[in-house]
């Protein structure tokens, strides 16, 4: 049985295809397009994942996508009633019901496929409970809370309630227009960071500044008593004149999401690329705050509510890592999963179990223990690219080009590592990697002068060996995905300045030999050289989203600095 799910129509764009619940592949369409969080249709996705399990369109028996345009009708109509949207904001919202509605005709208008040809049953998986599908059915928990967190979704801001065995129970739900994503999102236009996907931005920028503002944040984002939250709409435009979003094919775009309220309380927003000013680094810090003591209410109000001590995660806010690493310590769950695509890209993984578990109740097997779900190439493919570049290269047996990748990021040359199959998710997880010397305290000046060209408060991410974390940091709980951030020990930070961000943490990933079994290796072989089982991590890209292909990468280590090249057994050294 062939089950197909798509996240359509919305930025993170992306397929997934299961066979008889085991994942055959899952990818964002922005890697094929090459335009970041790409929305629209995922075509190329699509055709990429059928081909990884050899199909074509007529042979799949179920195709799902993460929106239900059915759900939460009555909450729209009264929202609509009490609060008047403007025309624009009606319309925008129609205009992507219309389209989600229509899906099995725009499947086959998108793939050019004649509907007579397709014989598989189309579902409609609310947004949220793809969500929570996507995060506790690949867990390795059979029973968990589930909480889902993010902008908004079929009109739900937030969800939550337990998984057990191979069905999810929603307890209850936090509406729109009340959202934690939005909240965050609007801030982050306000500092000067006007993109869809920027947030991460701000929140490398906060540990710059103090919370100075935390009692103006607590005017606009007001925790209750039984741990929900409400926004105080007078600083914000979302729910009344629509924030003018575009999903249409190509990047998406957000219109102005805070109001002239903000303006007045905390002043003039920041021009982009202009200086960062300490007030601004300030309102960062309050801000991240501000969603750290909301967010956290409601984790403690969950497992209150569900009496589990395992949580499983999901929505775009599950990508704050600073709030990630603060879940065990601050509460009473004792395990935590998230998976790695836990923004809209992963809906479509979440509709690919949601439907083959909890709505034909077939049986759990599969745990995602790695993200590596993408296209891989084979050596002749690598080398026919690698010699119509023109490039020298020699061929190296695995042990050799681990060997000597590892001295080449000793000596603190910058390394581009390509290997294996593709990630799933925005965080390059050492098979699409650039590496370079965590030791070296130039090395973040380094990488955005030569390599990465971005704003210079951004942190720069370790992987460190799964058996040395508690060597290097204040909590030894495994994240393979580098959702968490912890506190690198004191006494270590001098060690390893380059992945220390400047309050004294890491977002870090670790490594087991299992599952990453060649990034394994070539860790521990800088650690054999160097002392220091870590190496810096950052995605194998420059402003675009991480490469793909071998032409790819090749074109990203040519037109940069980068001082070497593994790719497959290929070492290309400058």
């Amino acid at each position: 049985m062939y089950i197909l799910g798509i996240n359509a129509y919305h930025g993170g764009a992306s397929a997934c295809l299961i066979e008889d619940g085991k994942l055959i592949a899952a990818a964002e369409e922005e890697r094929f397009t090459r335009v970041k969080y790409w929305a629209g249709f995922p075509v190329k996705a699509i055709q990429y994942v059928l081909s990884e399990a050899n199909i074509a369109l007529p042979d799949l028996d179920h195709i799902g996508i993460s929106t239900d345009p059915k759900a939460n009708l009555m909450q729209k109509a009264l929202f609509a009633f009490r609060n008047r949207p403007t025309l624009g904001a009606v319309r925008d919202r129609l205009s992507y019901n219309l389209k989600s509605k229509t899906l099995q005709s725009a499947f086959c208008d998108a793939l050019n496929l004649d509907r007579k040809l397709l014989t598989a049953e189309f579902h409609n998986v609310e947004h949220h409970r793809a969500h929570m599908a996507s995060t506790f059915f690949v867990s390795p928990y059979d029973e968990a809370a589930v909480l889902s967190v993010d902008g908004s979704g079929d009109f739900i801001t937030t969800m939550w309630g337990t998984g057990k065995g191979n069905k999810i129970s929603v307890m209850d739900e936090i509406a729109f227009p009340h959202s934690l994503g939005i909240f965050y999102a609007a801030m982050t236009q306000w500092l000067g960071f006007p993109k869809y996907g920027d947030d991460g931005k701000t929140m490398g920028l906060a540990p710059y500044g103090e919370p100075a503002f935390m009692d103006e944040m607590r005017q606009i984002v007001r925790v209750q008593s039984d741990g929900t939250f409400e926004l105080d709409l007078d600083y914000f435009v979302h729910h009344a004149e629509g924030a003018n979003m575009t999903w249409d094919d190509g990047a998406p775009t957000m219109g102005t999401l805070y109001s002239p309220k903000m303006v007045e309380v905390f002043g003039e927003p920041r021009a982009p690329r202009t200086e960062i000013t300490q007030r601004y680094m300030d309102v960062a810090a309050s801000m991240q705050a501000m969603l750290e003591e909301a967010e956290m209410a409601l984790v403690r109000k969950v497992q209150a509510e569900t009496g589990q001590n395992v949580l499983c995660m999901a929505g775009g806010v599950a990508l704050n890592s600073a709030f990630n690493g603060k879940i065990l310590p601050g509460s009473d769950f004792e395990d935590i999963y998230i998976q790695p695509a836990a923004g809209d890209a992963g809906t479509s993984l979440g509709v690919c179990y949601y439907i083959y578990h909890h709505e034909l109740n077939q049986p759990r097997s599969y745990v995602m223990h790695d993200a590596y779900t993408g296209p891989q190439f084979d050596n002749d493919t690598i080398k026919t690219v690698l010699e119509r570049q023109g490039l020298s290269y020699r061929t190296l047996d695995e042990s050799d080009l681990v060997s000597e990748a590892a001295e080449i990021v000793a000596r603190g040359d910058v390394l581009g590592w390509y290997q294996g199959r593709m990630e799933w998710g925005p965080r390059a997880l050492g098979n699409r990697s650039i590496i370079a010397n965590p030791r070296r305290d130039d090395m973040k000046d380094i990488l955005n002068a030569r390599i990465k060209h971005r704003e210079k408060f951004r942190p720069f991410a370790p992987s460190v060996l799964l058996d040395a974390v508690g060597d290097y940091f204040d909590q030894t709980y495994p994240d393979p995905f580098m959702l968490k951030v912890y506190n690198v020990l004191p006494e270590k930070q001098a060690e390893v300045p380059a992945i220390t961000h400047v309050d004294g943490t890491g977002r870090l990933q670790t490594v087991d030999k299992q599952h990453a079994p060649l990034y394994w290796e070539l860790i521990n072989a800088f650690g054999n050289l160097t002392g220091t089982p870590i190496v810096l991590n950052t995605s194998f890209n420059e402003n675009e989203p991480i490469v793909c292909t071998p032409e790819e990468a090749v074109d990203c280590f040519l037109r940069t600095k980068m001082d070497a090249l593994a790719a497959g057994n290929f070492l290309v050294v400058k």
